[in-house]
């Protein structure tokens, strides 16, 4: 009788999240989740033809009882032992409504409830965003609710309510830098289990949403940016995922509650280069 499979959760069906996933995936059996099913059975095709076994399945990450379903899905076929996050909606695709509820609250459910069955060993790892760091410093106190709030209560956090969100990327923002320190509180939780958690903080990486943008009305805002940064590029997917990789891996085994900023040096050259 053949060993049951570890099993893996992608949630968030882009390039971002297949790259990571074809680092980790082979030799298990691999969860795809996103809110369109299409974008899942597209990414899960992609991984089935390259000799990964892989499955899809619709899941509303702003939602309870989405998110369990799909945790009670995985479970029938093994223990899960890597959770990856690259699930979100961006700035000028979204209301503030919406961000906050899926990039923040939804990001929180996920850690929340994945922290609860990761498998002794597990890790997991969240694609925040450099714009998390692009906003001022909050205070240690709004630090500390954005981390250690319950999650069915932190959008009733006075600093989330809508007078005190400017716009849409204010918004992403705070939902951004939320996740980061989220993910820092999580980290002792998960390691009651023996499990890791860490999350990464992307720049312009390319995938089709970011062609979409640097193509569009903000292209300008967006080809400054990575030509004003030390690397002078934008990123690729396969660059995030080197960083994945090391921390869902043995060799990360002393990282977690960890962020790690990828983004060719822009935020450096935002507070003190041209940006």
């Amino acid at each position: 009788m053949k060993a049951q499979k570890d099993i893996i959760v992608l949630v968030g069906a882009g390039q971002l999240g297949l790259a990571i996933a074809r680092r980790m995936a082979y030799g298990n059996k691999i969860f795809v989740g996103d809110w369109k099913l299409e974008n899942a059975n597209s990414i899960t095709n992609i991984l089935k033809e390259a000799g990964f076994d892989a499955a899809p399945f619709e899941v509303d990450i702003s939602s309870k009882e989405s998110v369990l379903q799909l945790i009670v899905a995985a479970h029938t076929q093994g223990e899960i032992s890597t959770f990856i996050n690259a699930a979100g909606v961006s700035p000028s695709q979204a209301s503030i409504e919406q961000i906050l509820k899926v990039d923040l609250y939804g990001t929180a459910l996920l850690l929340d409830e994945f922290g609860k069955v990761i498998k002794t060993g597990g890790t997991g790892v969240i694609i925040a965003s450099q714009s998390g760091y692009r906003m001022p410093a909050l205070t240690a106190n709004e630090d500390r609710l954005l981390a250690t709030t319950p999650t069915e209560a932190l959008l009733d956090l006075e600093i989330l309510q809508p007078k005190n969100i400017r716009d849409t990327l204010h918004a992403y923002q705070m939902a951004k830098r939320c996740n980061v320190k989220r993910v820092m509180a999580e980290a002792v939780k998960w390691g009651e289990r023996g499990a890791r958690v860490n999350s990464i903080s992307p720049g312009i990486i390319i995938t089709p949403l970011a062609l979409d943008e640097i193509n569009g009305p903000r292209g300008d805002f967006y080809k400054n940016m990575f030509a004003k940064s030390p690397a002078g590029r934008p990123g690729t997917a396969d660059e995030v995922a080197n960083v994945a990789e090391l921390l869902l891996s043995e060799k990360g085994s002393f990282i977690t509650g960890a962020d790690f900023l990828i983004d060719g040096g822009a935020t450096a050259s935002y507070f003190y280069g041209d940006l």
